[in-house]
């Protein structure tokens, strides 16, 4: 590959964070009527519109940084007051930011790699939410139906159910791809729905627990993926295990013969057929492995942070991942860096709004502003005038999606 492809790689995703962030800054002022009224007299005391937009910019981000990663002057507190008194809980508050971060990052992890995973393969898997929530389903089975095993035994059964179910889901989309040519857009939205009313059936009727509505039994404790901190830390071992699972991702797609084949197939199937390889048998194999990696995700849920399942329990893990897939360039490494980046501004929006009262939708504008930067590179290039060379863009072009 050609070296200053790789550098351009590298640059768009952070030039498309950076673009996305300046522009939201235009919606955080004008979201702001006192700093709207300065700007109103702009031409009387210029002065004053520029500071008041510096200062609600300032607590706006700020709140963002503390919701997100924490106050590092709490976290020094935490420590001293720990260390002096032995009193854990002003050590624990102060981390918890940063704990609610990684929670949130792990699933994005796994729905991430689901989508990169069938973008290698020339797959678009629109199903991943669908495919979270039938493995979310899966795993919580075998978590409260299950009794008496070692956390040993059940645990790794409780993950392998969910990653299981999700694989089931993915594969049939994936099977109507390679023998009808039934477009996987299509058949993995359709699949979705189906999982929805599926999971809605399933938590009102046979999985329904006992004076609850719609809300599935309690899992087994020894189902539970282990936590590190006590309460009110959520931190636990699923982040681990999204990045074995994302290191284990790489060493599948360009380490293996499997994983070439399913990288050669997604950038040309009429090449990869007549090369030998079969393009039926890698559609399939792409699919269901990303539905696989989404069961993960909808079990990491089940098993690290509910502890039970619920209706519409996943707040659209499986859509972002879609933007996460792309952000990452379909690389594990970058979609790893690209779901830390979510979980960040997902765990700092909730405090952007309480302390500085910007609404929490500047949060989703600034997500769809980097989508729209990523989606489009040109623009991006256009802006910050970077030149490639006509025959590297032409290898941009003969990538499977999100390559």
């Amino acid at each position: 590959m050609d070296y200053r492809l790789r550098t351009v790689d590298y640059l768009m995703p952070v030039l498309a964070i950076f673009t996305a962030l300046v522009l939201s800054s235009l919606f955080i002022i004008i979201s702001d009527t006192k700093v709207l009224s300065a700007w109103g007299d702009f031409f009387v005391n210029p002065g004053a519109a520029l500071k008041m937009s510096g200062m609600s910019l300032a607590r706006a981000y700020g709140a963002l940084f503390e919701g997100s990663i924490g106050s590092p002057a709490r976290m020094a507190q935490g420590v001293v007051t720990y260390l002096r008194t032995g009193d854990s809980q002003p050590l624990l508050q102060a981390f918890y930011p940063l704990s609610e971060s990684l929670v949130a990052t792990v699933p994005y992890i796994f729905a991430g790699l689901a989508v990169a995973l069938g973008f290698r393969c020339g797959l678009f898997n629109i199903g991943a939410e669908g495919q979270l929530f039938i493995g979310a389903l899966t795993s919580v089975w075998v978590g409260y139906s299950i009794k008496g095993l070692p956390w040993i035994i059940h645990l790794p059964l409780a993950l392998l159910a969910g990653a299981l179910g999700g694989a089931i889901w993915g594969a049939i989309p994936g099977y109507l791809k390679a023998r009808t040519g039934a477009h996987e857009v299509i058949n993995t939205i359709m699949m979705n729905y189906i999982a929805f009313r599926l999971s809605d059936y399933m938590l009102t009727g046979p999985m329904k627990r006992s004076g609850y509505n719609p809300v599935s039994p309690p899992i087994e404790r020894s189902a539970w993926l282990p936590k590190f901190f006590p309460d009110p830390l959520r931190f636990h071992a699923g982040f681990f295990l999204a990045l074995a699972v994302a290191a284990l991702v790489y060493v599948f797609l360009w380490k293996t013969t499997w994983g070439f084949e399913i990288r050669t197939v997604g950038a040309n199937p009429h090449a990869a057929r007549y090369a030998g390889i079969s393009v039926t048998q890698n559609l399939v194999l792409a699919m269901a492995l990303s539905g696989a990696l989404a069961g993960l995700a909808g079990a990491n849920e089940v098993l690290g942070v509910n502890h039970f399942m619920a209706q519409a329990f996943s707040s659209g893990y499986g859509f972002d991942s879609i933007a996460l897939a792309l952000l990452g360039k379909s690389y594990p490494a970058g979609v790893v860096l690209a779901s830390l980046l979510w979980g960040v501004l997902r765990a700092g929006a909730i405090r952007m709004q309480s302390r500085a009262r910007i609404p929490v939708d500047i949060i989703g504008i600034m997500q769809a502003m980097v989508i729209v930067f990523v989606a489009a590179p040109a623009v991006v290039r256009w802006i910050y005038r970077i030149r490639v060379r006509e025959e590297v863009e032409e290898a941009v072009f003969t990538r499977g999606w999100g390559g």
